[in-house]
């Protein structure tokens, strides 16, 4: 990994283990590198399994078949490579992933869709099958790792491990939330964004559980951008080994599934924030809150025509109380808006209201807010009641060094 990103936590945070879930790494080499580049996590079995996936036509094999998988609604593996993300590579590439499927499965003695694969790296490049088989084998017979060991390694342009955990009670058992992802780079929000996985030993039927992610991931993973772009490769998966011993979750109503669901919720949250912290370049976290839309969808669309403008972005890199150019975003949205009514804000200050600079506008403070690490951006629009809220980062010269240099 690279130097660490000036946002990313102190360290990497103390992951429980999840009962049914083992994790190993391996070396197969799919960049000149030195370093794992493949993950392999052994799940118990009976685990469901759900997941969401990106919504790029021009998606990988990986994905393609996880779509199907996920209906099954069981999973006893999931393989991660990092260096190589097999899209655009036709049926070369699922020949590929059905050949890593095919190797775990017998390994495991389950049935090949059982086993999930994600792959994440350059395009338009198929996965060497040599060196997927090799460090397949590899993996298969190492010995367990940490968490921290198994998220470093599906990392590519991330410049620190991501993880996070929460607990819950549910009926009279306490149970765990662990998960990883990876994510710096070609982050945004369409159906699911970045590579992410979550854990718990909660016994959940998988309808639920597919449920609980589905809406766990709208506030959360797809509420976030670095920079416009959804990869071919997003995918967010999530799994319960059911081995906390609780009574089976199979709907909302049951006692204990809220609280479970917030600990899913909470965890998809921290990661979406730390693939923010890690954005390519980044200096400044930013927060962008609309509210006074329409609708919420309406102002999500606001407020991500906010995060996505370079020349928001830019200014905020260079610390510039340029409210202007939030005006300039959301009226380029496309969405219910009336100048008259706008007011902009960075942090607790308003700087404009009903279409104009406040009286007395004071610079200042603006300015010291702007200083900081964490930046938030307001905007109400004073339609209606819609609201929304999404994550992003500044852009700098280091997110284009990075692009500029990243086959190489």
């Amino acid at each position: 990994m690279t130097t660490r990103s000036p946002l990313a936590p102190a360290t990497f945070p103390d992951l429980p283990e999840i009962a049914g879930v083992t994790r190993r790494v391996a070396r197969a080499r799919y960049k000149d590198w030195d370093r794992c580049d493949l993950t392999f996590i052994e799940l118990a079995p009976g685990t469901a399994v759900a997941g969401v996936f990106t919504r790029n036509v021009c998606c990988s094999s990986e994905v393609e078949l996880g779509r199907e998988q996920v209906k099954g609604g069981a999973a006893r593996a999931l393989i991660v490579n990092a260096g190589n993300s097999n899209a655009f590579t036709g049926y070369r590439g699922r020949e590929a992933v059905e050949a890593i499927m095919a190797q775990v499965a017998d390994h495991l003695g389950c049935d090949a869709s059982e086993v999930f694969v994600s792959s994440t790296g350059v395009i338009g490049v198929p996965l060497p099958k040599d060196k997927a088989r090799a460090g397949v084998a590899a993996a298969l017979t190492a010995k367990p790792c940490s968490w921290e060991a198994a998220a470093e390694t599906i990392g590519t342009t991330d410049t620190f491990a991501k993880g996070s955990t929460a607990s819950a009670i549910v009926g009279d058992r306490t149970v765990h939330v662990a998960g990883i992802v990876k994510g710096s780079g070609m982050i945004a929000p369409d159906m699911a964004t970045m590579l992410g996985y979550i854990f718990t030993d909660a016994a959940v039927a998988p309808a639920l559980l597919q449920a609980m992610l589905s809406e766990a991931t709208g506030g959360t993973f797809n509420s976030i951008t670095v920079d416009s772009d959804t990869s071919t490769s997003d995918t967010v998966l999530l799994f319960a080994t059911g081995q906390a011993g609780n009574a089976l979750l199979a709907t909302r109503d049951d006692p204990g599934a809220d609280a479970l669901y917030a600990a899913i919720r909470g965890v998809a949250l921290d990661l979406a924030h730390q693939v923010v912290r890690d954005g390519e370049g980044a200096s400044k976290f930013i927060e962008v809150q609309v509210t006074g839309a329409v609708s919420d969808d309406s102002a999500r669309r606001v407020a991500l025509s906010i995060a996505n403008s370079p020349l928001v972005k830019t200014a905020i890199a260079g610390e510039d109380a340029n409210w202007g150019r939030v005006v300039m975003a959301v009226g380029k949205a496309g969405e219910p808006a009336d100048r008259d009514r706008l007011a902009i804000r960075f942090g607790d200050h308003w700087v404009a209201k009903d279409g104009l600079p406040v009286d007395g506008y004071d610079e200042a403070p603006v300015a010291a807010h702007l200083k900081g690490q964490d930046v938030r951006i307001g905007a109400d629009l004073g339609l209606g009641d819609g609201r929304a809220t999404v994550w992003t980062c500044d852009l700098t010269h280091g997110y284009i060094s990075i692009n500029a240099d990243y086959r190489s």
